[in-house]
C-alpha cells in the first residue's frame, strides 16, 4: 500500500481569487491572475506580515513527504513574510499591514463590520472565528453556508454598493485601480491579500486574517490543525512513488501545470501532471482530448461525474477509467487556497489508498 487513507469529515473553513481559472471554479479563465498557489508539519515557519524579523522568502518544491516536510518548514512567501509595525504591543490594535501595491494599511481598532470580496477568504473568517463580524461577503463566497452572501461583486467592485453595508474593513484578493481610493472616500481599511504561492503563504495569510481582525487563537489552531492533518497525510506517501494525473478545471479540458499552487499540493504525494507537456502554453493549458487519451494519466481529478468521464469518446480505453480511479471532487474545493486544501488532499490520499 503506497498511501494510506486518512479521510475524515470536513471541517468549516474555502477564492475568489486571482487564478486564470484554478481559483475561480465559477469564472472565465483568464479571471483574475496569473498567480497561483508544500506542506509543513506542525512547527513554525511562517510569519504573519506585521511580524518583524522574517527571514528571506525562499521557493521550494516537494518530491516526497521527507523533503517537503524540511523545505516548507522554512520556506515562507512574499505575502507572509513582509514586515509590518504596531503602535501598541504585538497583539493589539492600531496595527499596520503592508499591501501588495506597497501602501501601509493600518486598522486602528478590532473591525466590527467586515465585508469579504474573496472567497477564500471568507472561509478562512469563519475558520478562526471571525465570523461574527463578517456583514456581508461576495456572490460567490457561498461556503460556509451561514457566509451572508449578497450581490456584490469580487470582480467588479461597486463602491456605493460597498458602501451601503458601513464596513470598516474589506478584504480583497483582487484589486482594480481605483478600488482603494474608494475604501478610503467611504472610511474602510482595505485588506489585500492575492492568491497564496504555495502552503506557508496560505498559513501567512491564515495568521494574517487572525491579527487583522483580532482572532489570533482561532488562527493559530487552524494553521496547527492543517499542519496536523497534512503531516498525517504525507508521512503516509511513498517516497519513490510517482504516478501521473489529468486534473480538469472544466469541460473545456483546462488542466493544471506541477508549476501552480495546486500542482505542488499534488506533488506532496508523488504525483505529475500530464499537462507539464504542454507547459509552452502557460500554467493552466488547454488541453485537447486526443492530448489526454495520449497521455493515458493514472488519475483523474474532476468536477464532474465519474460516470460522465467514462462516456467521453475514447476515454473508457483510459488508465484511470478501467481501473475506477476518476475522482470526482466537490465544487471549488480545490479552486481556493484556503483552509479546505487539507480536504482537498485527502480526496487525493484516498484515490492513492490501495494503489499500487
Amino acid at each position: 500500500m503506497l498511501f494510506k487513507s486518512t479521510r475524515r469529515s470536513v471541517r468549516p473553513a474555502r477564492r475568489s481569487g486571482v487564478a486564470p481559472r484554478p481559483f475561480s471554479a465559477r469564472c472565465a479563465l483568464p479571471a483574475f491572475v496569473a498567480l497561483t498557489m508544500l506542506c509543513t508539519a506542525c512547527g513554525g515557519g511562517e510569519a504573519s506580515p506585521y511580524q518583524p524579523g522574517s527571514a528571506p522568502a525562499t521557493t521550494a518544491t516537494a518530491t516526497t513527504a521527507t523533503t517537503a516536510t524540511t523545505a516548507t518548514d522554512t520556506a515562507t512567501t512574499t505575502t507572509a513574510t513582509a514586515t509590518a509595525t504596531t503602535a501598541t504591543a504585538a497583539s493589539g490594535f492600531p496595527l499596520t499591514f503592508p499591501t501588495p501595491s506597497g501602501v501601509s494599511v493600518t486598522i486602528e481598532s478590532r473591525p466590527q463590520r467586515i465585508v469579504s470580496l474573496s472567497p477564500t477568504h471568507t472561509e478562512m473568517l469563519f475558520a478562526i472565528g471571525a465570523g461574527g463580524q463578517v456583514v456581508a461577503v461576495d456572490e460567490h463566497s457561498y461556503y460556509p453556508p451561514e457566509a451572508p452572501v449578497t450581490e456584490l461583486s469580487g470582480f467588479t467592485p461597486n463602491v456605493e454598493a460597498i458602501a451601503g453595508f458601513r464596513p470598516d474593513l474589506v478584504v480583497v484578493s483582487y484589486t482594480p485601480d481605483d478600488l482603494a481610493e474608494g475604501m478610503e472616500a467611504i472610511g474602510a481599511e482595505m485588506l489585500d491579500l492575492p492568491a497564496a504561492d504555495d502552503l506557508p503563504d496560505v498559513y501567512g495569510q491564515i495568521r494574517t486574517m487572525g491579527e487583522a481582525t483580532g482572532n489570533t487563537s482561532g488562527a493559530e489552531e487552524l494553521v496547527a490543525s492543517m499542519k496536523g492533518r497534512f503531516a498525517v497525510m504525507t508521512a503516509a506517501v511513498d517516497p519513490v512513488f510517482e504516478a501521473t494525473y489529468y486534473h480538469e478545471l472544466d469541460s473545456n479540458l483546462f488542466s493544471i501545470t506541477s508549476d501552480t499552487f495546486i500542482g505542488r499540493v499534488y506533488a506532496l504525494a508523488g504525483l505529475r501532471s500530464i499537462a507539464d507537456r504542454a507547459a509552452d502554453a502557460g500554467s493552466y493549458p488547454q488541453l485537447s482530448s486526443e492530448f489526454i487519451l495520449e497521455a493515458d494519466p493514472d488519475l483523474i481529478f474532476t468536477e464532474a461525474p465519474s460516470e460522465e468521464v467514462a462516456k467521453r469518446p475514447g476515454w473508457s480505453r483510459l488508465t484511470a477509467v478501467k481501473e475506477g480511479r476518476v475522482v470526482s471532487l466537490p465544487p471549488d474545493v480545490a479552486s481556493r487556497w484556503g483552509p479546505r486544501i487539507v480536504d482537498f488532499f485527502e480526496f487525493v490520499s484516498d484515490a492513492l489508498a490501495g494503489y499500487s
